[in-house]
């Protein structure tokens, strides 16, 4: 079904934004990119999808089923998102908050070109009925000049917040009351930033954003009109073989220019009651979702509330992990653990509904999940977190942050560590494009 061909190869910033600019000629481009940073369970280094042969689009109505039938159907690379609403689909819920990007539910594709990018070589997969296009397209992406479409003239995007200061506070309360009275122990509040009737050059701000940030799980998607330009640092869940991995993020504090004080910062993250406490509750959601799908007693912690340094902040990251039965497919993992309980909460159905009720915005892609599957039914998604989306058809930009909110949360602080996590996206947005 595709040719092959391996060359040998050093994946540059340079090529990088050769392969970039390259691609943009397609309507549906996805770049994952892991920035080089070291993973325990990376299996290529960067990946290139280009130019959908066949797509599923759709919303959240049995959206499971109809990409469990695509996938199969196909056997092939598929590339595309999960969207955060698609928990109507795995619970009785709804999403009735204002939606100012209008994205499918759900969007995947089957590219005609892939490029995958290991330490030391490329692969590069075509579908057969173009294989006599690979050469050319090779040729052409070695001699790709790279020009920024950047307009100097262009004003600084207003951003505008839809959850006031005091609002976000108010919202931080009263989920404090439903932790009081017991109807959860944790729940991931977030508001919405946009601007109305702006244009950005997207590939020129992935490239900024991706600049300041360099993340582990950093990806650059065009599906049409429909943008998103993540710097996430965080994965969703992964499939190789029969292993499934998922690595939760709870836990943030700021990055310091001074590096003795950095390090201490790092010290006090590592040793917050309340920062432990909200990863080690996520944790026990994410073992008990992996339960649901895993061998019995093959889910096990391989990290509890590791600290990692990324460019904009510290993080606290756990590690589980469990083995499947070859008899579960794909999209049914998927659908049992979906969504991540780290932008959720524990129990995660009822911090679902308390999330809908308090926040002011459907979150849509953002806090979903973009990746990709392999023809075996291996997969890999990120969260879609730190990420800039954008409806180029509406002129609309968007990006969400959020905090975790547990018993011990000070309203201030959480929404200072929303300011925190939204620091990259304003500064990539305030400069010109």
């Amino acid at each position: 079904m595709r040719t092959v061909k391996k060359y040998p190869f050093s994946l540059t910033e340079d090529s990088k934004k050769r392969f970039l600019h390259w691609a943009q000629q397609f309507d549906e481009v996805v770049w994952l990119d892991g920035n080089n940073y070291s993973q325990t369970h990376q299996t290529y280094q960067a990946i290139l999808a280009v130019d959908a042969f066949t797509a599923l689009k759709t919303d959240a109505h049995n959206a499971f089923n109809k990409l469990e039938e695509y996938q199969k159907t196909t056997a092939d690379w598929l590339f595309g998102y999960l969207s955060y609403d698609l928990k109507n689909d795995v619970e009785q819920l709804q999403s009735n908050n204002f939606d100012g990007l209008n994205f499918p539910d759900l969007y995947f594709f089957q590219p005609k070109r892939l490029f995958l990018f290991s330490e030391t070589h490329i692969e590069i997969h075509y579908l057969n009925f173009i294989a006599d296009e690979l050469e050319e397209d090779w040729k052409l992406i070695s001699e790709q000049i790279c020009q920024s479409n950047s307009n100097e003239d262009t004003k600084h995007i207003k951003i505008h917040s839809r959850t006031s200061k005091d609002s976000y506070i108010q919202k931080v309360n009263e989920t404090l009351e439903h932790i009081k009275r017991g109807d959860i122990y944790e729940a991931n509040i977030c508001q919405e930033f946009y601007s109305e009737t702006e244009s950005i050059n997207p590939l020129d701000a992935f490239f900024h954003l991706n600049e300041i940030s360099k993340p582990p799980f950093s990806v650059f998607l065009k599906l049409n009109n429909c943008f998103a330009l993540s710097a996430s640092p965080e994965r969703y869940l992964k499939k190789l073989g029969k292993t499934v991995i998922s690595q939760p993020i709870k836990g943030t504090a700021k990055r310091l220019e001074n590096k003795e004080e950095d390090v201490k910062m790092a010290q006090q993250l590592a040793a917050d009651p309340k920062e432990r406490s909200e990863n080690i509750m996520i944790s026990d959601l994410v073992r008990n979702d992996l339960s649901r799908v895993a061998e019995k007693g093959t889910v096990k912690v391989e990290e509890l509330c590791g600290i990692y340094s990324f460019a904009q902040v510290h993080q606290m990251i756990s590690t589980i992990s469990c083995t499947v039965p070859e008899d579960i497919s794909s999209v049914t993992i998927l659908k049992k653990t979906f969504p991540m309980g780290s932008m959720t909460g524990a129990p995660k159905v009822s911090a679902m509904q308390i999330i809908e009720n308090i926040e002011d915005a459907k979150r849509g892609l953002y806090s979903g999940a973009i990746g990709y599957f392999s023809p075996s039914g291996d997969f890999d998604f990120n969260v879609v977190i730190r990420s800039i989306l954008y409806n180029a058809q509406k002129r609309y930009i968007s990006f969400s942050v959020g905090s975790a909110i547990t018993i011990n949360s000070i309203p201030e602080k959480e929404y200072e560590e929303c300011l925190l996590k939204a620091k990259a996206m304003r500064e990539v947005l305030n400069s010109k494009y």
